[in-house]
């Protein structure tokens, strides 16, 4: 079974190549809602693009696409590996389910064991490429060698916290870990969970991660248990398909390269050496 990588492998050449848009959904903990805004920012695009796209759940020790959706296909993400080298149309079609303009591959029955190759990888999302201008693939956060590799495939990595102390640690530690392999600069942090309580303020998850926050959603908990138990996504009219809406603007039209972090979250000590709290906090 893999965990973290230790060792940062060699890098792929075709990060970035072609039109279609890849979005990495990276969790800083379990337990945070990536899934929830994966599925709904992947809904979101589909809406925005007027096109089909593509939501992989490559979660293989906890994936929730197939219970959030009630997804009766057998087939998962790892019959799509397993038959990477040789995917066809004729295969592609029954592997998938279909939502509207979504088309979702889950991740299947638990399965912490299950090794994927890099050339698997390679040749799975060539494949999507060819079908889709849009893929988002909904990581586990572990940072398995395969979850690094659909990074380095990925134009964007949006790394989801919560304003609570524990998420924040692992944020900051999934960060310098990105940026051992290059990757910082695909980063777009995304704030989940924020309401006016919270502890930890915007500016202050800013200062302690080093990055500046993309975009923040609210707490509706309600919300999310009316779509868990439709099946479904966030009602596109309420406040928060609003939000997502509005994000997948911003998410569309944020500029290639390293974003300008001086300008939006203080620098000046390094994110490994921040308090997570201070007495002023």
């Amino acid at each position: 079974m893999e965990s973290f990588v230790t060792v940062p492998p060699e890098r792929e050449a075709s990060s970035h190549e072609g039109k279609t848009q890849i979005f990495s959904f990276l969790p800083s903990k379990p337990g945070v809602g990536t899934s929830t805004i994966a599925l709904n920012i992947s809904v979101a695009l589909a809406r925005r693009l007027n096109a089909r796209v593509l939501l992989s759940d490559f979660d293989l020790n906890c994936g929730m696409l197939r219970f959030m959706l009630n997804l009766q296909n057998e087939h998962s993400v790892i019959d799509a590996v397993s038959h990477a080298l040789h995917m066809d149309e004729s295969h592609w079609s029954r592997l998938i389910s279909s939502r509207d303009e979504l088309d979702l591959l889950h991740a299947g029955n638990i399965n912490p064991y299950m090794r994927i190759e890099g050339s698997h990888i390679r040749n799975l999302v060539a494949f999507m490429r060819r079908k889709y201008q849009t893929l988002c693939f909904d990581l586990s956060g572990n940072l398995e060698r395969y979850s690094v590799a659909l990074m380095e495939q990925s134009n964007r990595v949006l790394l989801v916290c919560t304003p609570e102390i524990p998420s924040l640690h692992l944020a900051r530690q999934k960060i310098n870990f990105l940026r051992t392999l290059n990757l910082e600069d695909r980063v777009l942090v995304v704030l989940n969970r924020s309401h006016k309580k919270s502890v930890l303020s915007k500016a202050r998850v800013e200062e302690v991660l080093g990055l500046p926050v993309l975009k923040t959603f609210a707490n509706d908990y309600n919300g999310v248990d009316r779509a868990l138990t439709a099946a479904s996504w966030i009602a596109p009219g309420s406040a928060l398909g609003k939000s997502f809406a509005e994000f997948v603007e911003v998410l569309l039209n944020w500029p290639e390269g390293t974003p300008d972090h001086a300008a939006q979250a203080p620098e000046a000590v390094p994110a490994s050496a921040r308090p997570l709290v201070s007495s002023s906090q």
